[in-house]
């Protein structure tokens, strides 16, 4: 089980790795858009007067807001990949 957490771990370093969060918040804006962003996420910046700007400010200091942003993006592309195949 360990061995495979590392693989997933690994898996989701790599696909992070050269990529901002602005350019994650860029990606899930246009996959998802602020509405389902915020049925998504118990999150105020993506529910009351929703913007990239106030969005950036909130994740950056907010590590759980953060790491579930990241968690979707990762999934997200995980599944583009797949279905492309």
């Amino acid at each position: 089980m360990k061995i495979i957490k590392k693989e997933v771990e690994n898996r989701n370093d790599d696909l992070l790795h050269w990529v901002t969060l602005a350019m994650i918040l860029d990606y899930l804006i246009e996959e998802y858009g602020f509405e389902e962003l915020s049925q998504l996420f118990n999150i105020n910046c993506f529910k009351n007067n929703p913007s990239k700007e106030s969005s950036l400010k909130f994740l950056r200091k907010t590590e759980w807001a953060r790491l579930q942003v990241q968690g979707l993006y990762v999934k997200s592309v995980l599944n583009k990949r797949k279905n492309k195949k």
